[in-house]
Parts: C-alpha cells; structure tokens; sequence
C-alpha cells in the first residue's frame, strides 16, 4: 500500500506540474481555462476558483486541462477562446506544459545536489582473476585516490578514467592503505562492452569492483545550478539520441522502451533506497515526459505544434475533419504501443513466472 502511495503521489505531481504549466501559459495569454483536472473518466468531486473548476477524476492516472474554445466545434470567436488567439500565443500554451517538466527536473537536480547523493568511494572491495589489477599488487580496501595525475574520490570518476584508456597504455596509479601512499602501474585490458544503449563499444578494465562505502555528496547552491544544468543536459542528449536508435533500429523496442507499469515498479524500488534516489527518478521521469510530449506526433503536444506549423506554412489551418481523421489513427497507434508496452513491462516486472 505504501509503494502504491508514493507510485500514485509521484505520478500526481508529474501531471501536476505538466497541466499547470498549460494552464498559466493559457491564463497569461488571456484564455479561460475551464476545468484542470486531475485523472480521467467521471468527476469525483471538484471545487470552482474564479473561471475554473479544479476536479479529480476517477481514473487517477494522467489529467488535462479544458481551455475555452479549444474544439473547432465549440469554438464561437470569442476572443477568450483557445482558438481565437493568434498562432504564438498557442504555440505557447502547448509547449509551456513540457517545458514545464523540464524546468521542475532542473529544480529537482538542484535540490539533489544541495540535499546530497549517494556516491561509491573509490575503495576496492573485489579484485577479479585474470585481469591486471590482481596481478600488480593492489589489494581490497586500497582506496585509489589519483590515476595518472588525475584525483579521483569518486567510483564513477575513477571508471571514467580507465574505461577511456582504450589505447591499453600503463596508467600510473596512487593509493592509500594503511595510512601509506602506494604507487602502481597498471595497463588495462581492452575488451568490448555494450554502452547504456546496448551498441558495442571497446573499454578499458583493469579488473576490480567497487566496495559498498557510500557517501553523501553535498554541493553549494551555484554548484548545484552548474551540476543540475549540466544534467539535465546529458540527460537530454541521451533521451533524444535514445530515441534516434529507437526509430532507427539500433535499440530493440522490446527490451528498451518503458511504460506506466515499469516506470510505477522503479518509482517503487527508488522509493526503498531513500529520499535522494526517489528524486532523481522523478527528474529522470520528468525529462522523458517533456521530450515524448514534444515528439510531432498527433495527439501529444508536439503534434499540435506540427499542425501549428502546417497552418503558419498554408495561411489557414488543416480542416477540423482532416484533423480528427489524423488524430484518430494517432491514437489507435498509440493505443497498440500502450498495450505492447504495457504487456512487455507485466513480463518484465511482475513475477509470474
């Protein structure tokens, strides 16, 4: 019950977040939102504040917001109306729930670093046979403290420095133990390895593992503006150039596409490792949400900022039979991938078997 708490918690902030960002881009370009709820299906309960009832729905699970004028069917020229306004005024609102998201993930970032995250020491804890570590002498609880010249105190900085050296050149390494500064040389092997993406990638490896000393890595709050923009920009360039492999073939849809279920099982199992960890999911969550929205596909944000441009490029808007057509096929699309996606993660995650 507690996990389905926090699940269902993280996934109310998230749309949260995304439908408010629609709803004051909506209310500062002079547009009436109607209704902001949270969830879908049959209205529970609501409360109305000025021109908008704020409802929870009976399906949990996502939300929206209602804009006056937002259907051509509906729409009556009234200058309070979605569309009546001019085309960068809804570009505006479309992308202001994204960008939203964006923005919380930054916010999020920044209160990791601040709040601290947990990081490995670079104390050995395993030496594996047959690599070169084992054989120059380095022993468990050595903690390495510089590689080349280089200071590293942290596990991850420390692999970055030796999955690098793909040329297999002798990298000159310090540690401490027993309260002694040793000096070794030690040549990784090259091998080849999968990257995060799966595609094969040659590494350096000298053969040890990590022990399980764990630290809480604190930064001021200008290092955790410059920490947090620089994640969020990684994290970006990963997700878009995921998605390029998604669409391009080099990563197989099954094993590496996420739904709802699977994304509800890691917020679960954050969750059990603390505060911090529940956090970075979130803002992980969060990039992943903006950059799908934004994709110019029917339905999603993005599609409506395609049919935005069609419109800017042909002096008039597609016709509103033509747009509901497209919007159909879009969503039995997207429908069919929920379902795989969904039937995918239940053989993933739930332990049937």
């Amino acid at each position: 019950m507690f996990t389905f708490l926090i699940v269902f918690a993280v996934f109310s902030i998230l749309i949260i977040v995304h439908e408010t960002g629609h709803m004051f881009a909506a209310k500062r370009a002079g547009v009436r939102v109607e209704v902001f709820s949270l969830g879908f299906g049959k209205k529970l309960f609501g409360v109305k504040k000025g021109d908008t009832e704020y409802i929870l729905s009976i399906f949990p699970f996502g939300g929206y917001v209602k804009l006056a004028g937002d259907n051509p069917a509906e729409h009556e020229g009234k200058p309070y109306e979605f569309l009546s306004k001019s085309a960068l005024k809804r570009f505006f609102i479309i992308a202001a729930g994204p960008v939203t998201n964006y923005i919380f993930a930054f916010f999020l970032f920044i209160i990791i670093f601040i709040m601290g995250s947990p990081s490995l020491t670079t104390r050995v804890g395993r030496l594996l046979p047959d690599y070169p570590a084992v054989k120059s002498g380095i022993k468990v609880d050595d903690l390495i403290f510089e590689i080349d010249g280089e200071k590293v105190k942290y596990w991850e900085d420390l692999t970055e420095v030796i999955r690098k050296d793909i040329g297999g050149a002798p990298l000159d390494f310090k540690v401490k133990r027993a309260g002694r500064v040793m000096k070794f040389k030690i040549a990784p092997k090259v091998l080849k390895a999968k990257n995060i993406f799966g595609q094969e990638t040659t590494v350096g490896m000298i053969g040890i593992a990590p022990m399980e000393e764990i630290v809480m890595v604190k930064h001021n709050f200008p290092e955790a503006i410059s920490l947090g923009f620089r994640k969020l920009l990684t994290l970006t360039g990963l997700t878009y150039k995921g998605l390029w492999l998604l669409i391009t073939g080099g990563l197989p849809v099954k094993e590496s596409v996420t739904g709802p279920i699977g994304i509800a099982f890691l917020i679960g199992e954050a969750a059990k490792l603390g505060i911090a960890q529940l956090l970075i999911i979130m803002a992980h969550i969060n990039i992943a949400l903006a950059v799908f929205n934004l994709l110019p596909f029917p339905i999603l944000d993005g599609g409506h900022i395609l049919f935005l441009g069609i419109e800017k490029l042909r002096g008039k808007p597609l016709s509103a039979r033509v747009q509901e057509i497209i919007s159909q096929i879009a969503l039995y699309l997207l429908v069919a991938l929920a379902l795989f996606v969904s039937w995918n993660d239940i053989n993933k995650f739930l332990p049937f078997k």
